[in-house]
C-alpha cells in the first residue's frame, strides 16, 4: 500500500479527501480536532514542495445548496492552522475551481465546497468522480471518518486517476485499530455503551478471542440485564435485540470473556436537566424511573478493573452526556483510561459519540488513539473491509 510521503510530489498537484464534517456553529468551528488531525498530510505535502486541493463534505444537504453547511468557515480555519492563504470555490467540480486548481503553484491550498452540494457524491456518479479527479495530479485519501462510505471522492475517483495514496491520519488510525484486532497486548478489555446492541454484535463477535473482559454502559446494559432477567423500571430497552443480548452472553460464558453489567445507575423518571435525578442500584429502581448514567459503584468497579488491563478499546459513552447529571459515569471513566494511558497502557477512543463524549469532559487528550471515524473504526474492528481503503488497494 502507498502513504503519501512514498511519492515523489515535489511540483506536484495533490488533491486529498478530508474529513471537514465538524460542527459550526454561527459560522464559527466548535470543535477542530478533525482539522487538526488533517495537518500532517497536509504540511507534509507544502514542506515537499506540493500544491494541496482539498475535499470534503459536510453534513447531509443531499444534493442542494444550503450555505448553513458551506465549507467556507473551514477556510479561515485552516488559514490560522497552517499560517497561509486558503483560497477557496463555491463549486467543488466547477470549470472554474478545476482552472484554479490547474493554475496553483507550489505551497498554494485551495479548498473546494462542500462535496455533497452535488448528488453525485454520495451516488458514486462516475461522472462526477471524473470531475474531481481533473483538480490534480495525485490524489490521497485521509478521510478515515468516511471511509465505510462508498463515494465518488473515496471510492469512484480511484478509477481516474493514476497515482493515489493513504494520507498519514489513515495510517495512523489502522495502525492502531489493526493491531487492536490482530496482535492487542493482553488483558484486553472492551468497553461498550451507547443505545443500539445490534451496532455491537459483529464488533463482539470480531474481538472475542482476543479480549479478557467485556464492560457494558449506556442505554445497551439495559437490554443485557432485561435478558439476565434483572429490573431494568422504565429504561430504554433494545427490545429486538434481547435474544441477541443473551446470545452474546452465552457466547462469552463459552470463550471465558467475563462480561461486567451497572450495579448501581443515576435515574430519573424524565430524561431532562431539570428533571430531579437519584442514584439507585439497578434493583431498586422504580417503574416510572429509566437509567441515564451508571452510578458510582459501576464506576468504582470498572476502575478497579480497567487497573489489570494493557489494552483499553473503548467505544460507546455510558451515560446521556449531553446532560451534565447524566455524564458523570463517562467523563470518570474517560480519566481512569487517560490515567491508565500515562502507565504505559494502549487505549483507543472510538470516534463519533465517544470521541464528542470525552471531548465535552475536556479529557480529549492524552489516550494512545482517539479515532476521528465512529462509523469508520467501528466497522474496522468488526473485522469488515472498508471500500475507501479497498479503492486505495489496501488490502493486499
Amino acid at each position: 500500500m502507498n502513504i503519501i510521503n512514498d511519492l515523489e510530489i515535489k511540483g506536484k498537484r495533490v488533491l486529498i479527501r478530508v474529513d471537514y464534517n465538524v460542527p459550526i456553529i454561527d459560522g464559527l468551528i466548535a470543535d477542530d480536532f478533525r482539522i487538526k488531525a488533517s495537518l500532517p498530510t497536509i504540511n507534509h505535502c507544502l514542506n515537499m514542495g506540493a500544491s494541496v486541493v482539498l475535499m470534503s463534505h459536510l453534513g447531509r444537504p443531499n444534493g442542494k445548496i444550503m450555505p448553513e453547511m458551506s465549507l467556507d468557515p473551514i477556510a479561515f480555519c485552516l488559514e490560522d492552522l497552517t499560517g497561509k492563504e486558503v483560497m477557496f470555490s463555491d463549486d467543488c467540480a466547477s470549470e472554474e475551481s478545476i482552472e484554479l486548481s490547474q493554475q496553483m503553484q507550489p505551497g498554494e491550498i485551495h479548498l473546494l465546497e462542500n462535496l455533497r452540494y452535488h448528488e453525485g457524491e454520495s451516488k458514486n456518479d462516475d461522472g462526477f468522480s471524473w470531475f474531481l479527479s481533473r483538480h490534480a495530479d495525485i490524489y490521497v485519501n485521509d478521510a478515515f471518518g468516511t471511509a465505510h462510505r462508498k463515494h465518488a471522492s473515496n471510492v469512484g475517483i480511484t478509477k481516474h486517476v493514476k497515482t493515489m495514496a493513504a494520507g498519514f491520519l489513515i495510517e495512523k488510525e489502522l495502525k492502531y485499530l489493526c493491531k487492536a484486532i490482530n496482535s492487542p497486548k493482553s488483558p484486553v478489555i472492551l468497553i461498550l455503551g451507547g443505545a443500539k446492541i445490534s451496532d455491537k454484535i459483529d464488533l463482539i463477535t470480531n474481538m472475542i478471542d482476543k479480549i479478557n473482559m467485556i464492560l457494558i454502559g449506556g442505554a445497551m446494559a439495559f437490554t443485557f440485564l432485561k435478558a439476565k432477567g434483572v429490573n431494568v423500571g422504565s429504561s430504554l430497552v433494545d427490545e429486538k435485540n434481547i435474544e441477541i443480548a443473551n446470545k452474546i452472553i452465552k457466547l462469552a460464558k463459552k470463550k471465558k470473556v467475563d462480561i461486567l453489567l451497572p450495579d448501581d445507575c443515576v435515574c430519573s423518571e424524565k430524561l431532562d436537566e431539570n428533571e430531579p435525578w437519584r442514584v439507585s442500584s439497578i434493583d431498586l429502581l422504580r417503574e416510572s424511573e429509566a437509567g441515564y448514567d451508571i452510578g458510582p459503584e459501576t464506576a468504582m468497579n470498572f476502575e478497579l478493573l480497567l487497573s489489570d488491563a494493557q489494552t483499553i478499546i473503548w467505544n460507546g459513552p455510558l451515560g446521556v452526556c449531553e446532560i451534565p447529571s447524566f455524564s458523570t459515569g463517562t467523563q470518570f471513566i474517560a480519566s481512569v483510561i487517560k490515567n491508565r494511558t500515562d502507565e504505559g497502557v494502549v487505549t483507543i477512543i472510538g470516534g463519533g459519540d465517544t470521541a464528542s463524549a470525552i471531548k465535552k469532559s475536556g479529557i480529549d487528550v492524552g489516550f494512545s488513539h482517539v479515532s476521528t471515524g465512529g462509523g469508520a473504526s467501528l466497522k474496522l474492528l468488526s473485522g469488515k473491509k472498508l471500500p475507501a481503503l479497498e479503492a486505495l488497494r489496501m488490502y493486499g
